[in-house]
C-alpha cells in the first residue's frame, strides 16, 4: 500500500452547535474516521478551528467578544476544552494525539519552519496524530483584521501545514458540499463543480462570503488555500464536514465535493488500503 499523508481541516460550524457549545457527536464521528485511517497506515494531521466559539460558550458570554483581549481569553479557554475532548476521543480508539499551536512567525521564519517540519515528521513516524490550530491567545493574525497576516485563517493555515509536511492531500471540511457555480443558498440553479484543474478568473469569481456566524473562512479563503496546495503538488478537496465518513471515499479519489487537482497530477488514484 502506498503511504498517503493527509491534512484534514475542520471548521467551527462543523465542530459546534449554533450556541457555540461543542458538537460532541460530530467530533466523535470525525475522530473515529481519522483514527481508522491512521490505523490503516495513513499519516493524518488534523487542523481544527473553534477555540474562540467554544471558549465563548464555556465562559458563558452571550456572544462572541468584540475586543481582541477578550477574544484571546476566550481562545485560551476554548483551546483547553477542545484538546481535552479530542484527547479523550482519540484515546477511545487507541490513538495518540499531539497539540501544535502555530503563529505566523513560526511558519515565516525558515529556521522555525524547519524545526516544525521535523516535529511533524517525528510525530507521524511515531503514529501520532498532530492536532493543529493557530495560537490565538498570542497571535492576532486571524482574530484582528488588517495589518500583516501570514496565516490569517485556518484554511490558509491548513494549506501551509500541508505544504510544510509534503502532504499528498488536503481536505477542507466545511458547511458546504464544495465549490458551486453560484451560491447554492440563494441560487437554486447553482451547480457543484467536482474537479478543478486550474484557478481561472471564472473559478475565482465563484467565491462567496463567509458562512455561519461562528466561522471566519468563506470560499475565497478556500480558493487561496487551493492555490497554495496545488502549487506544491498537493490535491485539495472541499467537502461537507457534516459527513466525515466521506473521507474514506475522498482518500480513494471518489467524486466527492470539489477536488482541486495539483499541477502535473491526474487526481488521487491511491491503492486501496
Amino acid at each position: 500500500m502506498k503511504m498517503k499523508r493527509i491534512v484534514v481541516k475542520v471548521g467551527t460550524s462543523t465542530l459546534t452547535h449554533t450556541s457555540g457549545s461543542l458538537d460532541l457527536r460530530s467530533m466523535e464521528r470525525l475522530v473515529r474516521v481519522l483514527s481508522d485511517l491512521s490505523g490503516a497506515g495513513r499519516e493524518v494531521i488534523l487542523v481544527t478551528s473553534g477555540a474562540i466559539a467554544v471558549g465563548t460558550a464555556r465562559i458563558g458570554l452571550p456572544e462572541r467578544p468584540s475586543s481582541l483581549r477578550m477574544k484571546q481569553a476566550a481562545a485560551a479557554v476554548g483551546q483547553c476544552r477542545m484538546m481535552h475532548i479530542y484527547d479523550k476521543l482519540f484515546s477511545e480508539y487507541n490513538r495518540t494525539m499531539a497539540q501544535i499551536l502555530l503563529t505566523g512567525e513560526d511558519v515565516e521564519d525558515p529556521s522555525r519552519a524547519e524545526h516544525l517540519r521535523r516535529t511533524f515528521s517525528a510525530l507521524l513516524e511515531l503514529g501520532v496524530i498532530p492536532v493543529v490550530n493557530e495560537n490565538d491567545s498570542v497571535s492576532s493574525a486571524e482574530i484582528e483584521t488588517g495589518r500583516h497576516k501570514v496565516l490569517g485563517d485556518n484554511d490558509t493555515l491548513s494549506a501551509i501545514v500541508a505544504s510544510l509536511c509534503g502532504a499528498d492531500l488536503l481536505v477542507l471540511f466545511s458547511d458546504i458540499d464544495g465549490l458551486y457555480s453560484a451560491d447554492p443558498r440563494t441560487n437554486p440553479q447553482a451547480v457543484l463543480l467536482h474537479r478543478v484543474t486550474e484557478l481561472t478568473p471564472d473559478i475565482l469569481g465563484m467565491a462567496g462570503g463567509a458562512g455561519t456566524w461562528q466561522g471566519t473562512g468563506g470560499m475565497a479563503t478556500k480558493l487561496s488555500a487551493a492555490k497554495i496546495a496545488m502549487d506544491v503538488g498537493c490535491d485539495m478537496v472541499i467537502a461537507n464536514g457534516g459527513r466525515p465518513e466521506t473521507l474514506y471515499g475522498i482518500v480513494e479519489g471518489e467524486n466527492i465535493g470539489t477536488r482541486f487537482i495539483a499541477k502535473g497530477k491526474a487526481g488521487v488514484t491511491d491503492d486501496k488500503a
